[in-house]
């Protein structure tokens, strides 16, 4: 079996399941309790044979990975086209999407994608090169927000900021020079580029940001991990959402 057609966890598994993405389930033979039951339930709501097998086997199947004893074989994903992310955003206010610049982290885009679904992100827009897709690590570590959280794969980002930009949408960037988030007008379409873990936003990319954000930062460090400094910014735009819906 491919590890890319596969998701594993509780909660990975469970929110494919209902999403209906489902083949196979695979869960460890000597696994009893709560969590089993409701597993098994939602599988045969969702017409989807169970296989018992050994915790060897469900360890070699997601090389070695935490699966708690669950592993599901499920359908490739389903990217979003771009122009159904973008006619969902003209249904919204104040609709925010994110671009991960040549993010190659599964863990990160895995947080990203919960931290996205928590705040009501409207989609997220990733290159087809050079970049992390969506993984069983990364359906992992979302706790299944990848189900509901539309993810474009776009093979020029350079052109789909063009695009963005034409649909009304301001392009922010991350940089240790720039606006403070604090001071960040988040009001109208917002594309936000969330840039790769080493080297941040690409030079390339950079020349069609209209503003740069910085995170105020006071300590010895002078950087955050990708997917903090993404949450921080998606929180700031959520806040101010909630204040002005006041």
């Amino acid at each position: 079996m491919e590890t890319k057609d596969i998701v594993y966890g509780t909660h990975a598994v469970s929110e494919s399941l209902i999403a209906n993405t489902g083949n196979k389930l695979y869960i460890q033979e000597d696994l009893r309790g709560k969590t089993v039951e409701k597993i098994k339930r939602l599988a045969a709501q969702k017409k989807v044979p169970i296989s018992w097998v050994a915790k060897k086997r469900l360890s070699e199947m997601t090389n070695k990975a935490v699966h708690q004893g669950f592993v599901l074989r499920v359908s490739a994903f389903a990217y979003t086209e771009l122009d159904v992310i973008l006619s969902r955003a003209e249904q919204e206010d104040n609709p925010l999407l994110l671009i991960l610049d040549e993010l190659n982290d599964p863990h990160n885009f895995g947080s990203i994608l919960r931290t996205a679904d928590a705040t009501n992100v409207c989609g997220i827009i990733i290159p087809k090169h050079r970049s992390v897709g969506v993984t069983p690590v990364v359906a992992k570590t979302s706790t299944g927000a990848v189900e509901h959280i539309p993810i474009a794969r776009v093979t020029n980002l350079s052109q789909t900021l063009t695009k963005l930009k034409e649909a009304g949408f301001w392009i922010f960037g991350t940089d240790i020079k720039g606006t403070p988030s604090t001071k960040w007008n988040t009001s109208g379409k917002l594309a936000l580029i969330i840039g790769n873990e080493g080297r941040g936003v690409s030079a390339n990319i950079k020349k069609q940001v209209d503003e740069m954000l910085t995170i105020p930062m006071n300590g010895h460090v002078q950087s955050l991990n990708a997917s903090v400094a993404a949450a921080i910014l998606m929180y700031e735009v959520f806040r101010n959402r909630l204040h002005a819906a006041k």
